[in-house]
């Protein structure tokens, strides 16, 4: 049985944020120059944490939770762990649902709902450090087809998951613009030649944000790695493919992926993607069985049901009011490898990771056509892409904006979405 919010643009069936979604962000009002507040999205507005601290409506909670609510960030909150951001999420909903909450208690709340619209959100942690996998087989295969068609997939990739260290000081929020780079290229005429990259990419991923640290040292057994996840958002880890194929080899990506990642403001609560469990990847027969400590024990339920969607929208068509296309349709069930097995392999040489630290799935694909995750990817059709204004695309051209969205639906048919990570490509600098 759904329940409903008396925030009544909660209540629509298309809204990404209603009374079951309830993700992080921190928001400041749009023009103020105060520190940002954590909120709650619901519906079309934001709750303001941090003023319901100060108001004592969240005086039943334990102080060190109230505390975290009350910080400019989410790194304290992330911190507490799963019980805390259980008994938040639940006084929350109590205050936000039309049958729990009171007219008196509605009258309380309403003054600390902030309308969207007069919202400016900001990156929602201090990101210490930012690692980047590669868990989609689709993806790793498509890819590695176009390089290596007898053997498109590396030896070691069914048997460990494969992730590159990536540069959180870049990580920008969506609707931030994203300057196309410059890079070294490979040329025919000098060898290699320093210009602005040609073949700039995008690349649909889901970010995974930790809460609980684990010491240096210390692994994290995958029974308990989901428990080191406070959420989850979206993320566009932009790449600019002609600098990348010239300088992986041999230690992988560096200045082709660097200069910009971009994540989704709202941080959805793993708790509120419960409803669409669904079973791990299933390995083809022949495939090798994860090691012992990449097991998961409860695989019927390691994967998430999540529909993830790309749009693309040129400059042409901003002009002629043209909507933005859909380029792609993939879900985060097909992973290879499972958010669990991510985190548990990261810390599994003691590494130690701490709140606010952010893991990116990788390129998302699915095994269809329509279901690429980016557009090297696309290449393997053979054609340009051709967008409803006639504009044909291989790679993204100065003016495109890239737009992420994701949504899971309930049996009561409320969406439980992830609003959007956009970003729009703008030109190179000046020379170095």
């Amino acid at each position: 049985m759904s329940s409903t919010s008396w925030v009544t643009s909660a209540n629509h069936p298309e809204c990404d944020f209603p009374l079951a979604n309830l993700p992080y962000g921190v928001f400041r009002r749009a023009g103020s120059s105060s520190i940002g507040h954590i909120g709650v999205a619901i519906g079309d507005q934001i709750l303001d944490l941090h003023a319901c601290a100060e108001q004592g409506l969240l005086a039943d909670l334990p102080h060190p939770l109230v505390a975290a609510c009350r910080a400019d960030l989410l790194n304290p909150l992330m911190a507490l762990g799963p019980a805390a951001w259980s008994a938040l999420r639940r006084c929350v909903t109590a205050l936000l649902d039309a049958e729990k909450a009171c007219r008196e208690t509605q009258g309380h709340v309403a003054p600390h709902l902030v309308s969207m619209r007069d919202a400016q959100m900001q990156l929602p942690a201090r990101i210490g450090d930012f690692t980047d996998f590669y868990a989609s087989i689709h993806h790793a295969t498509r890819v590695g087809r176009l390089f290596r068609p007898e053997n498109p997939l590396l030896p070691n990739y069914k048997y460990v998951p494969i992730a590159y260290h990536g540069r959180a000081s870049s990580i920008v929020l969506s609707g931030e613009p994203v300057r196309r780079p410059w890079g070294q290229i490979k040329s025919r005429v000098n060898g290699a030649e320093f210009s602005p990259a040609q073949s700039l990419d995008y690349e649909l991923e889901v970010g995974v944000f930790i809460g609980p640290d684990n010491a240096l040292g210390e692994s994290i057994p995958i029974a308990e790695a989901e428990d080191h996840i406070f959420g989850l958002c979206l993320l566009n880890d932009w790449s600019a493919r002609d600098i990348q194929s010239w300088e992986y080899q041999p230690l992988g990506p560096f200045l082709a992926k660097n200069f910009a990642t971009t994540i989704s403001p709202w941080i959805v609560p793993l708790e509120a993607l419960e409803p669409f469990r669904v079973p791990a990847f299933e390995r083809p027969p022949g495939d090798p069985a994860p090691l012992p400590y990449l097991t998961s024990p409860a695989p019927e339920c390691a994967g998430i049901d999540l529909t993830l969607e790309v749009f693309l929208e040129s400059r042409q068509m901003r002009q002629m009011g043209t909507a933005p296309a859909l380029l792609s349709r993939s879900n985060l069930r097909d992973l290879y490898w499972t958010l669990a097995q991510m985190v548990a392999h990261h810390a599994s040489n003691g590494c130690n990771l701490r709140p606010g630290d952010l893991l990116a799935t990788g390129t998302i694909s699915g095994e269809n056509e329509g279901s690429e995750g980016c557009l090297l990817e696309k290449r393997c059709t053979g054609e340009p892409l051709c967008l409803p204004t006639g504009e044909l695309r291989t790679f993204l051209e100065d003016g495109d904006q890239v737009i992420f969205r994701a949504w899971s639906r309930l049996p009561t048919g409320e969406k439980i979405g992830f609003g959007t990570c956009a970003g729009t490509v703008v030109e190179a600098a000046s020379a170095p």
